[in-house]
């Protein structure tokens, strides 16, 4: 849109060039250091692919990226297979309770990934409640869940709501006078799930499963911590990383170069088929939920409670292991006490939950004043600049968190720009990762408001950018919110790109989860997870307060 009188060359032209050059120095700038650090030998300055040969040529480092996509295709497959029948059994019956089921659902999804690692870990690990059950009753040696499997049953219990969220929104805006016309000439209800329903709903479908896809190969805590042979790609790049901070920086930035390569391609393929055979339609007549009865009630109630409770189930572990009595945390003595709590939320020189909060805070105040700029550029100030703007916005969140830690410390770490070690570069990379949720969500909303309410602002007498800040604000806020929220949980759950970071000044709730489940002190860790689930909750809870929704648009 663009007003009559208005200059090429803006106020808005300004802030377009000052967004994209702080993307250019916190975004472009480390990504072309990792691929520069990836071609170069370190020592001639010449041109080499020596690095990445290293990794196609020996079994042990390409093997990590074919376990990255047999855990990614079978996570991904599963997380469809039951986000799919959920969504249409939610959407097609009354169930009982399904509004709180709604919640825990999507509770579930904004839990770290890692948090259901270590829930897992008490019910099925060598020494868990669940696998000494087993081996009694069976007489066998079950030794966990470790490995592929273990893995697998994480992520999709984790990603399914994803898949779920997205479908459920899908048959929303369904026409079902479709399903009744097929019902009238003679269809079944599986042949109409599967000839009109599906069908429909595939671009979606597609889409969510794609995004499933990104997040569960760019997952590095879940494999690190139940994976221990069965490596992937996230985790061979800490380690190769992390144990080569001061020599072969080059091959860790081989490895961070062929995981972006994948991610983008993904990206790009989520792009296409997602605009691919997309089906514009008006809900004249929505799919609404009827009473079921007889064996259809009981199975689809049986079937919906089953999956929100294997889904909800890490939590409630962690909230009750942190009420068990401790020897300081550590080593569980019996009954109920509050040791763990003593040893982590009362600690003296405990700061980790005030430096979640604090650099969460900081970094959703820059993302949401970030994030209605960007939306409304993109779509109101629509030019190659701001095109370039939002394309750029999308890049960390198709990049894996260790990744951009890892270029973060390449283009940081030395003057001019002396960032490492300090919370400024914490903040930094926060806000470049999480800003694509808000972005998303703001685009989509001020893409719903009509010009013509600016328009009539301004007739009236009215400036452009008071214009901006009394009416399109105000409007956008509701789509702001809903991003700012996923921006929000995912911050101060955030692990990929913080464990590359931080410093003991700059520990986070999710660090000291990591770093107590990998000591064995596994009542401190549930102490902080149990925070960190409470923070996530309150954090909805004041979300659908504030805008009196019951669903959040990613």
């Amino acid at each position: 849109m663009r007003y009559s009188g208005e200059k090429r060359f803006s106020m808005w032209t300004s802030f377009s060039l000052i967004i994209l050059a702080i993307f250019s120095v916190f975004i472009i700038y480390p990504l072309a250091l990792v691929l520069y650090k990836s071609v170069v030998d370190p020592h001639s300055g010449s041109f080499t692919l020596d690095y990445l040969l290293k990794f196609f040529t020996k079994k042990f480092y390409w093997s990590t990226l074919v376990n990255s996509f047999q855990v990614t295709v079978c996570s991904t497959l599963l997380a469809a297979l039951i986000g799919l029948p959920m969504a249409y059994v939610m959407r097609s019956v009354k169930i009982k309770g399904s509004s709180w089921l709604d919640i825990l659902i999507v509770i579930s999804y904004l839990s770290p990934p890692f948090i259901g690692a270590y829930a897992w870990i008490q019910l099925l690990g060598r020494n868990g409640l669940v696998t000494n059950l087993i081996n009694e009753l069976f007489g066998i040696t079950f030794d966990g869940i470790y490995g592929f499997a273990g893995i697998v049953l994480v992520f999709t219990l984790q990603s399914f709501p994803l898949v779920y969220m997205y479908v459920s929104g899908a048959l929303k805006g369904l026409d079902n006078s479709l399903n009744e016309a097929a019902e009238s000439l003679g269809c079944g209800r599986v042949e109409r799930i599967m000839r009109i329903i599906v069908p429909l709903i595939m671009p979606t479908l597609l889409a969510s499963s794609l995004l499933v896809f990104m997040r569960v190969f760019a997952d590095f805590g879940t494999p690190m911590l139940i994976g221990e042979g069965f490596k992937t790609m996230p985790v061979l790049i800490y380690t190769q990383f992390m144990s080569e901070v001061g020599g072969d920086d080059g091959f860790a930035a081989a490895l961070c170069v062929i995981i972006i390569t994948l991610t983008i391609l993904m990206f790009f393929a989520q792009r296409f088929l997602a605009n691919r055979s997309t089906y514009s339609m008006t809900a004249l007549k929505p799919m609404a939920a009827e009473q079921a009865t007889g064996m259809k009630n009981m199975l689809s109630h049986a079937f919906v409670y089953l999956v929100v409770g294997l889904a909800i189930l890490p939590q409630a572990v962690v909230i009750y292991t942190s009420f068990l009595k401790s020897n300081g945390g550590q080593v569980f003595t019996g009954g109920f006490g509050l040791q763990s709590y003593e040893a982590t939320l009362f600690a003296k020189d405990n700061e980790v939950i005030w430096n979640t909060y604090m650099l969460g805070v900081i970094s959703i105040s820059i993302i949401v004043v970030l994030g209605i700029l960007i939306s409304y550029l993109t779509v109101r100030k629509r030019n190659v600049l701001n095109s370039t703007l939002d394309t750029i916005t999308m890049f960390p969140y198709i990049i894996p968190g260790s990744v951009l830690g890892i270029s973060f410390l390449f283009a940081f770490n030395n003057p001019p720009i002396l960032l490492s070690g300090t919370a400024l570069i914490m903040i930094i990379a926060f806000t470049i990762r999480r800003l694509p949720y808000t972005v998303r969500s703001g685009t989509a909303v001020i893409g719903q408001i009509s010009p013509s309410v600016e328009e009539a602002a301004i007739s009236l007498g009215a400036s452009e950018m008071k214009t901006f800040t009394k009416v399109t604000v105000p409007m956008m806020m509701p789509g702001v919110l809903a991003g700012a929220i996923m921006s929000w949980v995912t911050i101060i759950s955030e692990l990929s790109s913080s464990i590359i970071l931080y410093t003991n000044s700059t520990q986070t709730l999710t660090i000291s989860i990591y770093t107590e489940v990998i000591r064995g002190n596994y009542g401190n860790a549930s102490a902080y997870s149990t925070i960190l689930t409470i923070t996530s909750i309150l954090s909805l809870l004041i979300f659908y307060r504030l805008t009196g929704r019951r669903d959040i648009s990613m």
